[in-house]
């Protein structure tokens, strides 16, 4: 069940769920846009505008980041690696400030204390600086609180999780999801950074509205922002992946219901439920989990992500359902955003 971007009609009950992004897109709000929704056996695509077919592939953005942790994840299943040891063990240089109390999971669940980004970030940018100096530089990153205590959302914590799994496996993160994440699952759109492709064959990101961390729009960015060859080809664990809506929906299909493709059931199921204290902002191992996390209706059981690109994805058990927003519209230009409003249509229309 698929409508193309001519406008094709299709007999899907999620047709009319597509709306806000087709308006935006009609508008030249948003330039591109990528909508996937299954629901038990019954599939529904949309694309529109720079997105040419549903094999379209966007800079996810911070949809990265569930994927990344897969990675680490893995070796949790084959016993290398325990999450309740501090980071340290892992890594020797993270010590001294406090840091010697950080565990694994606090860089799982956005609860470790560290920065978002750190402080020489649009330095290190600028200068096309490698993934290492950004690792290097989250190794001596100031903690805001003793971890464990408060929740503030980190891609450096991320960073650290997915270098820990580098240095286990002595492979690299892109080649780790390659072989043992995209490949078994079929996602054979998706890459961490270029994966072998031109720039030119990917949906555009409308950088004038871009997130601070990448550049903010400005003109003088032009070389490091979400457009640019060397971010791109970055492979920033926290947003640097490439997918297309489907195959960023059949991670979260398998996320929902999970077979041993890739990881235990067991371990899927550390990612898509709660593993923060009470009274901390409730986070499974790289997800959001809840209402929040998903749609309007969503149910407690729901778990999923956003991207500062404009991109959005949720799974919900309650009706089975998995939606992929794509665009090229950043999370931040316009609120309402279409793709929440399109998400909650999807939700409205799973639920009845």
């Amino acid at each position: 069940m698929t409508q193309s971007a001519v406008g094709e009609t299709v007999d899907s009950r999620f047709a009319p769920a597509a709306a806000p992004l087709a308006e935006s897109v009609a508008s030249g709000e948003m330039r591109a846009a990528s909508l996937w929704v299954r629901q038990g056996d019954q599939e529904y695509a949309w694309f529109g505008g720079a997105a040419s077919s549903q094999d379209a592939a966007f800079l996810i953005a911070s949809i990265t980041k569930p994927m990344a942790i897969t990675a680490a994840l893995m070796l949790v299943d084959s016993g290398d690696l325990d999450v309740e040891r501090p980071v340290v063990h892992y890594l020797p240089e993270f010590t001294g400030e406090g840091r010697e109390a950080v565990l694994v999971w606090h860089l799982l669940t956005h609860v470790s204390g560290l920065p978002d980004q750190v402080a020489t970030n649009a330095e290190l940018r600028s200068s096309h600086a490698p993934l290492s100096a950004f690792v290097a530089a989250a190794l001596q990153a100031p903690l805001a609180f003793p971890p464990g205590r408060a929740y503030s959302y980190s891609s450096m914590g991320i960073l650290l999780a997915t270098e820990i799994a580098e240095r286990i496996s002595g492979r690299p993160l892109r080649e780790l999801l390659a072989q043992r994440l995209f490949e078994p699952l079929g996602m054979t759109t998706a890459s961490l950074g270029l994966g072998g492709r031109d720039v030119s064959e990917l949906v555009a990101c409308q950088v004038e509205y871009a997130a601070p961390e990448a550049g903010a729009g400005a003109e003088n960015t032009r070389g490091w922002d979400w457009n640019s060859r060397y971010w791109r080809d970055f492979g920033a664990p926290w947003g640097g992946a490439h997918a297309s809506a489907r195959d960023v929906g059949t991670f979260f299909w398998e996320a929902m219901h999970p077979t041993d493709r890739v990881m235990k059931p067991a371990t899927w199921r550390l990612m898509t439920t709660n593993r923060n204290p009470p009274g901390i902002t409730p986070r499974g191992f790289g997800l959001g989990v809840g209402k929040a996390s998903s749609h309007l209706r969503g149910s407690a059981e729901a778990f999923g992500h956003t991207g500062a690109t404009g991109t959005l994805a949720w799974a919900d058990p309650a009706t089975d359902t998995v939606c992929v927003v794509l665009t090229t519209l950043p999370g931040t230009a316009k609120k309402p955003h279409p793709r929440q409003r399109c998400s909650d249509l999807v939700g409205k229309i799973a639920a009845t």
